[in-house]
């Protein structure tokens, strides 16, 4: 029996891949050369998950990888029509991610409430100026996306004595639908985009939702880039619509130097970080032995997309 062979789409660092050693041979490709090599693998590891490169050199027909594993939350970058209708498994790396997002969330939360950003200008600025802050316990949150890092992230706001409201794209049980965002966003002191990319989902957060929002609220998306149309958050932060917002993602990374963004009043930005804690490279290298020692072992596995939903659903709530 030939033993598989694991094309990993490359960036530096790699993935740590010792202990499969003479289980499977790995073959590292570039963004050149991953469409010649994909019909040879049996299974694609995208290790550079911040690339287009295998939406655009996926087969048609004929050979092609029976399992595509990212190394990252969301699969946008690669799924396209080729790949949504074929047999192909496709997973990612749901376990990794939710805590330490969850973890940057509650600590914007707690800057914006405690108004450390404009402690630290004024540190700057060598001015004392006494004012109060604002307490969290009682406040209301809204967390758009209620997958793994939707629940992660209300969960540790709860800890804080925020009362959370989470919407997903379908009321169950606990979680609201999306008929119900404006109404709980309206009355929100924090709102919280954490939905994965989908049609319903891109550009959501726009003109007319900020529009919804108090003049105290606070809007951060560590979700992704597309679902918030930054020209209409730029101008409700330069007309104070709202009272500030946080991004970790953007429609177009890394962000320019040249972006008008950086210059937004009130807009806190972080450089797409705010899941990768100390380590995170090896957690997903050591993910990922594990997920292959069990399809190796003709096991099923976690974490497997629906192509046509877009992203990992749960088996207990709606997202």
């Amino acid at each position: 029996m030939t033993t598989p062979l694991i094309l990993v789409l490359d960036t530096d660092p790699r993935p740590r891949l010792g202990r499969l050693t003479g289980r499977a041979r790995v073959r590292y490709a570039d963004e050149r050369t991953l469409a010649g090599a994909l019909p040879e693998a049996d299974v694609l590891l995208v290790w550079d998950f911040t690339s287009d490169a295998v939406r655009e050199a996926w087969p048609g027909d004929g050979p092609r990888p029976r399992w595509v594993h990212t190394a990252s939350a969301g699969v946008d970058r690669l799924l396209c029509p080729e790949l949504a209708a074929s047999s192909t498994v496709v997973t990612n790396a749901r376990g990794v991610f939710e805590l330490p997002i969850a973890e940057y969330v509650a600590g914007l939360v707690l800057a914006f409430a405690k108004d450390l950003p404009r402690t630290l200008d004024l540190q700057r600025q060598h001015r004392w100026r006494h004012r109060e802050s604002r307490g969290l316990a009682g406040s209301r949150a809204v967390v758009v996306g209620a997958g793994p890092v939707g629940r992660e992230i209300m969960r540790l706001l709860h800890g804080l004595g925020v009362r959370v409201a989470l919407v997903g794209r379908a009321a169950r049980r606990t979680i609201h639908g999306i008929e119900d965002l404006d109404r709980l966003a309206s009355r929100a002191d924090w709102v919280i985009g954490a939905a994965p990319l989908t049609d319903a989902t891109r550009g959501m957060f726009d003109a007319r939702f900020f529009g919804l929002l108090q003049p105290s609220a606070h809007f951060i998306n560590v979700g992704r880039g597309q679902l918030t149309v930054e020209d209409d958050l730029a101008e409700a932060l330069r007309r104070q619509w709202i009272a500030g917002a946080a991004l970790d993602v953007f429609q177009e990374e890394p962000l320019s130097p040249a972006s008008p963004l950086w210059e937004v009043p009130g807009l806190l930005i972080s450089p797409h970080m705010s899941g990768d804690t100390a380590g995170w490279r090896d957690r997903l290298g050591e993910q990922f032995v594990s997920m292959y020692e069990r399809w190796a072992a003709g096991e099923a596995l976690p974490n497997v997309v629906d192509m046509q939903r877009g992203y990992v659903p749960s088996p207990d709530i709606a997202l």
